[in-house]
């Protein structure tokens, strides 16, 4: 039996605009949903399980548009090794780093249908995170 060849994907350079690389596999989907990248009116590229050297597989999402209106802990809390590169002119210019919030304020919604924040709709859904080592 023959094996298989390796094919290397090739995703085109952006001119302006940020890549989340490092994204666990499987997840790129769910990032690109709760960071309401699908709501956007440019390209981006989402790549699932692609090889990587550091993680062996890893999910990236390519956007061609300013970093400067999203909101960064959404992407620490789904994958807190997730890395981000801001491009200018087709260069890396910044690797923001993303530090686990202490506190998320409507990014997460509590899964109880009871929970008080769920049956009251104006309420904020506010989440601490109580362990740093485990991310909860």
């Amino acid at each position: 039996m023959a094996e298989r060849q390796k094919y290397k994907l090739n995703v085109g350079k952006i001119d302006e605009g940020f890549v989340i690389d490092h994204i666990r596999p499987g997840r790129g989907m769910m990032l690109y949903n709760d960071m309401g990248l699908n709501k956007l009116d440019c390209s981006v590229a989402i790549i699932q399980n692609a090889s990587s050297i550091k993680m062996e597989k890893k999910d990236i999402i390519k956007v061609e548009t300013s970093i400067d209106n999203f909101n960064l802990d959404i992407i620490s809390l789904l994958d807190h090794n997730a890395t981000i590169d801001v491009i200018k002119d087709g260069e890396i210019i910044a690797k923001p780093t993303l530090p686990l919030p202490k506190e998320v304020k409507n990014i997460i919604k509590c899964k109880n249908p009871r929970c008080i924040s769920s049956i009251e709709q104006g309420l904020d859904q506010i989440f601490v995170l109580t362990d740093a080592e485990t991310a909860t």
